[in-house]
């Protein structure tokens, strides 16, 4: 595999992980409420604590998608 191959695989798997991060806060923000009821059938909760999840999944999300796919990219296109 060349660098390049290497490259062009850290920035589709950044596009795609960027791609489920906006399907997740787009469907969080649209049917918060129909999420939440499913969940607390499952879980009890109050919908602070759901937030406070959900927010704190997606910023934990975004820093992995960053610290695993960009800066290698990054790097990569440096180095190329």
């Amino acid at each position: 595999m060349t660098i390049d191959a290497i490259r062009q695989a850290f920035g589709w798997c950044f596009v795609i992980n960027m791609g489920l991060l906006l399907w997740w806060f787009l469907a969080f923000m649209l049917m918060h409420d129909f999420i939440y009821r499913m969940h607390s059938k499952w879980f009890k909760m109050s919908v602070e604590k759901f937030d406070s999840i959900h927010y704190a999944g997606i910023a934990i999300f975004k820093m992995f998608i960053f610290a695993c796919n960009l800066v290698p990219y990054i790097v990569l296109s440096i180095i190329r």
